[in-house]
């Protein structure tokens, strides 16, 4: 029995010191990650024939997946559910972190309307698979490193190490925190953040003042609703073009060339504003100029034509920029300061879709500053509580219910998602 505390604080350094290695993995993974992306950026935004050829790289990638992607075409659905107790599913292969490496970079030089963030995921959790394979961990430490893999990813990747240790532990289960993964989670993302800024990428502070009254909550409780509102409508036209086009077009390689070809025609009527990441829009909302009202509405047509026709990429960087111009837009009839609105909208749309509002809340508190702690959990949570509960990842176990109707008891024993 005296044996017993030395055995867990021996077995807490090791996944101590694995959640180091592991966010160590993730940092330089993001790192490399975006500094290739930003490269693709302004290689397409110098030479803007290049999205001309976004049929021709959807083609690639929509064979090279068909042909050799196997369990890595589940992308970060995999990740998630590979760090769930209680399901049976195929480990995270070492192939999905070149291809979603290098699928993401042709995305974005090409101009598909896809992010980023998510492919870190998959690197980092695929990395992190790698490097512990050989070691004879139990399921539940493999568990707990993936937890770590995903933290360590999203810390690093925006410069936000307690949003995205809370991360790695919320987006696993809807409604449900496991604390046991909260020591290599934080590790993990403080590691990662340190990591990414000793390769000389940070995440500046960009403190924004305000102070709440009654008046103030109530019209920041209305923008939660309509943060809640856009993300539904993300999610529904995500999965009805997803839906569409898996019924319509049984020849899998082609899929992407269609979202491909609808992004040009898209283009053509529209404008270049909504390809690839489409940050302009994001620092211009910041920087208090007024979006136009079609602005989230065209990027989430955008993103939910890549993603559903299966372009890789990830959801988070156009849900932050749908997050931020909705909030610039409903911020003059609310009276609300555009640049706070934007701000605190920015984090509450993704939270809200991916089912994760306390580490988004937590995200724009590191960005923009304490001040915002009040109505950034306004938005945050009213947004979460009207989003419907299957999010965007399909790898996210059921945990609490969003209908307070519902015992807790019963939540629980509900195994498959639900609007």
């Amino acid at each position: 029995m005296r044996l017993e505390p030395v055995k867990q604080f021996v077995h807490l350094l090791t996944l101590i010191t694995l959640s180091i290695v592991v966010g160590a993995v993730g940092g330089v993974g993001s790192w490399a990650l975006f500094e290739s992306l930003d490269n693709a950026t302004s290689l397409r935004l110098n030479h803007q024939w290049l999205v001309w050829l976004l049929p021709v790289a959807a083609l690639i990638l929509g064979a090279t997946y068909w042909r050799f992607g196997g369990s890595a075409n589940r992308g970060t659905s995999l990740v998630i559910a590979n760090s769930n107790e209680d399901v049976e599913v195929d480990p995270v292969p070492a192939r999905m972190a070149p291809m979603i490496f290098g699928a993401t970079y042709i995305a974005q030089l090409t101009g598909a309307s896809v992010g980023r963030e998510g492919a870190a995921l998959q690197i980092s959790g695929s990395l992190s698979s790698l490097l512990t394979k050989p070691l004879r961990l139990t399921p539940s430490d493999r568990r707990l490193l993936m937890v770590a893999a995903m933290a360590g990813a999203f810390g690093g990747a925006f410069g936000v190490p307690v949003a995205g240790a809370i991360f790695g532990i919320e987006v696993r289960r809807t409604g449900r925190l496991r604390y046991e993964g909260l020591i290599p989670a934080l590790v993990a993302s403080v590691t990662a953040d340190l990591v990414v800024e000793a390769l000389g990428r940070s995440t500046p502070l960009v403190e924004l003042m305000y102070s709440v009254d009654w008046s103030s909550a109530l019209r920041f409780a209305v923008l939660g609703i309509a943060a809640g509102l856009a993300a539904r409508l993300f999610i529904f036209v995500l999965h009805h073009v997803r839906a569409f086009i898996d019924e319509r077009v049984t020849l899998v390689p082609l899929r992407p060339v269609i979202g491909a070809i609808a992004t040009l025609l898209l283009m053509i009527m529209l404008g270049r504003d909504y390809l690839g990441l489409s940050l302009p829009l994001v620092e211009q909302a910041l920087d208090g100029n007024l979006a136009d009202w079609w602005d989230p509405l065209l990027k989430i047509v955008f993103t939910a034509v890549a993603l559903g026709c299966s372009i890789p990429g990830g959801e988070v960087t156009p849900l932050f920029v749908v997050g931020a111009t909705l909030g610039s837009v409903m911020s003059a009839p609310l009276g609300l300061p555009s640049g706070i609105a934007a701000a605190v909208c920015l984090g509450a749309v993704f939270g809200a879709a991916s089912n994760t509002p306390v580490a988004c809340c937590v995200l724009v508190i590191e960005l923009f500053g304490a001040q915002l702690a009040v109505p950034a959990a306004i938005v945050g949570i009213i947004a979460f509580a009207v989003s419907p509960r299957a999010g965007i990842y399909s790898g996210q176990m059921p945990g609490a219910t969003k209908d307070l109707r519902t015992p807790p008891h019963r939540a629980n024993e509900e195994r498959s998602p639900r609007a």
